[in-house]
């Protein structure tokens, strides 16, 4: 068994969940709020706390729900499906009342990732243009703070859902804005897009923790996090640490609550809103894992089966950006841990249903690992929602190798999903391509 963390990680998540112990009025986790959009035609899952066998009443529209509270103080109901429209209120009546007033009812999808997908409108190309044309209260924006723990974060307080305006998108994720607004301009119904994205996170950090050590493929990762844990809290019970122990103590205290670690993300962020009504989910990651990039393999269908399993809601859509272009091209063939990171992420299209890859290697920049156009970003993803989940007929895969065949002194490359053709970016010929030997 771990060890407890320090005095100081302790006190960090105290005041993370210290409110859960609070049961004398009910109370819901942030995700709820004033603002908030509900998915569609779905049976919208309502959670809170409240006194142990207490009667909770939760009202919305012409519907009207009840549950008790469990000996844990735990409560949730399940409402009626409604169309897309709004406003409405929410009410939640206990032994106190909760109202949430301007509810929608409409699309909502995650934006899940690293930093490519926390990148902020204020930090994208025409950025400033963006805000001053962002003038739509029917989006409805909610980010989650970037906070890492080993037990469940039950909600974030602080934290709340805003109708889309020039004050509000500057610092919501660039990706997640611009895939949204694309869905509302086609479909007209209101949108909520969900920001729990964390800038250099691994992947490991986004799944529950018990869930890696239970298989053997991932037992060099957990045993390297074991020693770990075990050398700071070492150096934690060393109350004469000397300097260099005391900036590896500080070092190692950074990772205990960081973004690498397996379960830190699943705890501190995703647990908070598991189960709420969703269509799907957007992602863009896979730049922290690129140095063991053969794993991915695997590990990414792992994440992604297991974030669906735990919302509880079948295999929602899960639509992810292929790696951009970076890092400077080479004069020779060599080795590519970028490029087998794109091999793993393509790979996985042939072993998670419904789930889809926009391609992007033409929107990168070779020396910035955080290309600013995202609006291109955004729509090549708005494209698989748009035809695979809406119905709408667009072109939306982005082209996947099919075969070679060497003739005559050429080499012969086909593609699937070409559509409409293609030609050079900016040159007379097609550029990048290598010849591999056998070994």
């Amino acid at each position: 068994m771990r060890k407890l963390l320090c005095t100081n990680l302790l006190t960090i998540a105290a005041l993370c969940v210290a409110p859960e112990s609070l049961h004398a009025e009910v109370r819901l986790p942030n995700i709820f709020s004033d603002h908030m959009v509900l998915q569609r035609d779905h049976a919208n899952r309502v959670w809170g706390k409240a006194d142990s066998g207490e009667l909770v009443t939760v009202r919305v529209g012409n519907s009207e729900k009840q549950a008790t509270a469990g000996d844990d103080g735990l409560w949730e109901v399940r409402l009626d499906p409604m169309p897309a429209g709004g406003p409405h209120e929410l009410v939640v009546v206990g032994s106190n009342t909760i109202t949430f007033n301007d509810v929608l009812v409409g699309e909502v999808w995650l934006c899940s990732g690293q930093s490519n997908m926390r990148w902020r409108i204020n930090n994208s190309d025409e950025g400033d243009l963006t805000r001053v044309t962002a003038t739509d209260p029917q989006i409805r924006l909610i980010s989650f703070p970037t906070v890492g723990s080993q037990s469940p974060v039950w909600s974030h307080d602080k934290h709340s859902w805003s109708p889309c305006s020039p004050e509000t998108v500057g610092e919501f994720s660039a990706v997640g804005y611009h895939f949204g607004k694309t869905l509302r301009e086609a479909l007209g119904v209101p949108i909520g897009l969900i920001n729990n994205a964390w800038g250099g996170s691994a992947a490991d950090a986004w799944i529950d923790r018990s869930l890696l050590e239970e298989s053997e493929d991932y037992a060099p990762t957990m045993q390297r996090w074991v020693a770990i844990e075990e050398e700071f809290e070492t150096l934690e019970s060393n109350a004469n640490r000397s300097e260099d122990q005391e900036k590896r103590f500080v070092e190692l205290r950074r990772q205990m609550i960081g973004n690498h670690r397996p379960g830190n993300i699943y705890n501190g962020i995703l647990a908070s809103h598991l189960g709420y009504g969703v269509r799907g989910a957007i992602w863009y990651q896979g730049e922290s894992n690129a140095w063991r990039a053969e794993q991915y393999r695997d590990l990414f269908p792992m994440m992604v089966q297991h974030m669906r399993d735990r919302w509880g809601i079948g295999d929602f859509p899960f639509y992810w950006v292929q790696l951009a272009d970076f890092r400077s091209e080479k004069p020779e063939p060599s080795e590519s841990d970028w490029a087998e990171l794109r091999e793993a992420q393509t790979m996985a299209l042939d072993r998670l249903p419904n789930s889809g890859q926009a391609v992007i290697v033409d929107a990168g920049e070779g020396y910035d690992i955080h290309p600013r156009a995202k609006r291109v970003v955004g729509a090549r993803l708005a494209r698989l929602a748009l035809a695979n989940d809406y119905d709408i007929d667009l072109a939306y895969r982005s082209p996947r190798f099919a075969s070679i065949e060497i003739a005559e002194g050429k080499a012969v490359l086909s593609f699937h999903h070409v559509d409409g053709g293609w030609r050079p970016f900016d040159v007379r010929k097609p550029l990048g391509f290598a010849i591999a030997g056998e070994d």
